[in-house]
């Protein structure tokens, strides 16, 4: 089983829908499919990286994923133990939030944050949240990371959020916002829907402004 890799950045291309980096070890460049916000992360050709790798085999055909972290490495190989989550949709769920926000989703059973990612709908979000919402409860706390509780009352969250959709903020833009809200601002959960609305987008307008 390969760990990790630790090597020199020779490559970053796209491939279709797959961001593929090349990492040159001891001579070897090794091809690993990597979530796009990694890709972003890494230095320019010829820096060093540290990979860690998850190794799937499929049709006798190996094939290597790569992550920034132990945890999230983990947390894909918990995505791919759900029914009808492949390595596609488990990548496209890392790149549209950070993963303390994917694992706070999935735990508060917020599917409608999820549904923002490529080629994840409504029943493969219930899914999610039904097969690993007590998985993560324990394993979050072994993997050492604080996942945040604050945000609106669930009554509240939904409609929030899909009004914040609707303007063109992405899910981490808005899981960030209702965030600071809560925590920085102090804003009640059972605010009223219009008090989130506009707090969040009083952040997130200034969050522009400063190239947030």
């Amino acid at each position: 089983m390969i760990s990790y890799l630790k090597g020199i950045v020779a490559g970053i291309q796209t491939i279709g829908n797959r961001t593929v980096l090349t990492l040159e070890v001891n001579g070897l460049g090794y091809d690993l499919q990597v979530p796009q916000r990694l890709a972003q992360q890494l230095p320019d050709s010829g820096g060093v990286a540290q990979i860690f790798t998850h190794l799937q085999i499929r049709e006798e055909v190996p094939f290597l994923y790569g992550f920034a972290s132990p945890s999230e490495r983990d947390l894909f190989r918990h995505l791919l133990t759900v029914s009808g989550i492949g390595a596609a949709l488990a990548i496209a769920l890392l790149d549209t939030l950070e993963l303390p926000d994917l694992v706070q989703a999935i735990i508060a059973g917020n599917t409608q944050i999820l549904i923002q990612a490529p080629g994840v709908g409504k029943k493969i979000a219930e899914r999610i949240c039904l097969e690993l919402k007590s998985k993560l409860i324990e394993w979050r706390k072994s993997a050492g990371f604080f996942v945040a509780t604050g945000g609106p009352a669930p009554g509240i969250l939904e409609e929030v959020q899909m009004t914040l959709f609707a303007l063109g903020y992405t899910a981490h833009e808005v899981s960030h916002a209702l965030h600071v809200v809560s925590e920085d601002i102090g804003l009640p959960k059972d605010a009223y829907v219009e008090d989130w609305i506009k707090q969040a987008i009083a952040h997130l307008s200034s969050s522009e402004q400063v190239g947030y």
